[in-house]
């Protein structure tokens, strides 16, 4: 797969690194967009056992993030983050590509 700039900041990393040690070896996080959500796009995100040949492997720190071909363009340039505020502890998408978001962060459109 061509080489991308999807990124994984320090404080996800290490977020995602504390899932996968609880989900037990050879868990991964797969993050995917789906067509949804109140913008037309949606942020999707699984635990996975098993990497498809083609997708994009991220690795950091202990945090292995996976995406796949068809949501590679969508998250293009994008950085996936982690931030505990008062409304919650969630992962944000920093997405340059999106247009419009809506007021929970998990849905855009383009």
């Amino acid at each position: 797969m061509t080489e991308t700039n999807i990124t994984v900041s320090e404080r996800a990393a290490r977020r995602i690194g504390e899932i996968l040690k609880s989900e037990g070896d050879g868990a991964m996080l797969r993050i995917s967009v789906e067509g949804g959500g109140c913008s037309g796009f949606q942020y999707k995100f699984d635990i996975e056992r098993a990497k498809a040949e083609d997708d994009l492997v991220i690795a950091r720190d202990t945090a292995v993030v996976l995406v796949d071909p068809a949501s590679v363009p969508f998250l293009s340039g994008s950085e996936v983050d982690f931030v505990d505020d008062l409304i919650g502890a969630s992962f944000r998408v920093v997405n340059p590509n999106a247009t419009a978001s809506c007021g929970c962060g998990t849905s855009f459109s383009i």
